[in-house]
Parts: structure tokens; sequence; C-alpha cells
């Protein structure tokens, strides 16, 4: 039987609604049987805009 898997990759400004949101996620796969590897925090991305001073 082939194994299927499931990524989710969450996104938001407050990392206390992320940390929720994952454990409830974690809490639901597993009650559903299903192997959890995870959470995995991923790097920081950083956005940069330049901006253009002229008099």
């Amino acid at each position: 039987m082939q194994s299927q898997k499931i990524r989710i990759r969450l996104k938001a400004f407050d990392y206390k609604l992320i940390d929720q949101s994952a454990a409830e996620i974690v809490d639901t796969a597993k009650r559903t049987g299903a192997v959890v590897r995870g959470p995995v925090p991923l790097p920081t991305r950083f956005q940069r805009f330049d901006v253009l001073r002229s008099p």
C-alpha cells in the first residue's frame, strides 16, 4: 500500500497563533492514527525594499 503524505505550511504575524494552530493540527492527526513528524520551524523570510531618496 502506498503511503500518503501531507505538508502544511502556516504563515502568521503572531508566533503564538502559529504554535497554537500547529499543536491543534498535530493533536488531530495523532487522534486519527497518523504518523506525525513535526512541526518543523522554517527560517524567517525577510522582505527588503529599496527606497529612492532624492531631494
